[in-house]
């Protein structure tokens, strides 16, 4: 939305006014603010739960949402090192995409196999499905890890946030049932936008949340 500024000069009223009229149609749910976002629309918060290992998309189909994936890129090339290393291979394909929830994006995603994986994929197979039903192989699971940081000026532009906003950031790698990695992917998330949820069955006492560790 316009800032304060522009609103009360373009209605001609104070900015305790607009700050006022603002307040009044957060309390209706109609808007929201976020610092370093200042005031937009509201909408509902994508929630993904990592109880277990699923797409996105189903998730937002059990919600009522409409899912869509646009491709940026679609390249066969030379893996960069970490992803090299974790895949096992020089050659890959890369499919970095953006992640829609009615129309508004809520992820960055860039995903990489190995070229001889993904030889047969098309652009359009990627803009389609998401690789976990392209893919031919059966999966054990994926380990994600999560951090925040801050939108740079490409992010900022496609996720239509602005630039040094919060973001999640999420590494994935998932594995096959032969304990193979066969998909490394990275994933950016507005803040404002999307949240995680971990089930924790209680186990021990510890007040320490679940996965959390100290970034060196």
């Amino acid at each position: 939305m316009p800032s304060e500024s522009d609103l009360s000069a373009e209605f001609d009223v104070s900015r305790v006014t607009v700050r006022k009229a603002l307040e009044v149609l957060r309390e209706d749910g109609l808007v929201d603010s976020r610092q370093g976002f200042g005031w937009f629309v509201a909408g509902e918060t994508v929630r993904q739960p990592l109880a277990r290992l699923a797409t996105i998309e189903e998730q937002m189909r059990d919600s009522g949402a409409a899912p869509e994936r646009r491709v940026l890129e679609f390249a066969f090339e030379k893996a960069p090192k970490d992803v090299a290393t974790s895949l096992g291979t020089s050659q890959v394909l890369r499919v970095r995409r953006v992640n829609l929830a009615d129309g508004e994006p809520f992820a960055i995603v860039t995903v990489w196999c190995s070229a001889e994986l993904g030889q047969n994929l098309s652009r359009a197979d990627v803009e389609r499905s998401p690789f976990y039903e392209l893919l031919d192989i059966p999966l054990a699971g994926a380990t994600q890890t999560i951090g925040a940081d801050a939108a740079t000026t490409d992010e900022a532009e496609l996720l239509k946030v602005p630039v040094g906003s919060p973001v999640l950031r999420c590494l994935r790698t998932t594995s096959s049932v032969e304990g193979k990695t066969v998909l490394f992917s990275r994933h950016v998330f507005p803040a404002h936008r999307t949240e995680f949820v971990v089930d924790l069955p209680f186990v021990d006492q510890s007040i320490a949340p679940s996965g959390l560790r100290l970034v060196e």
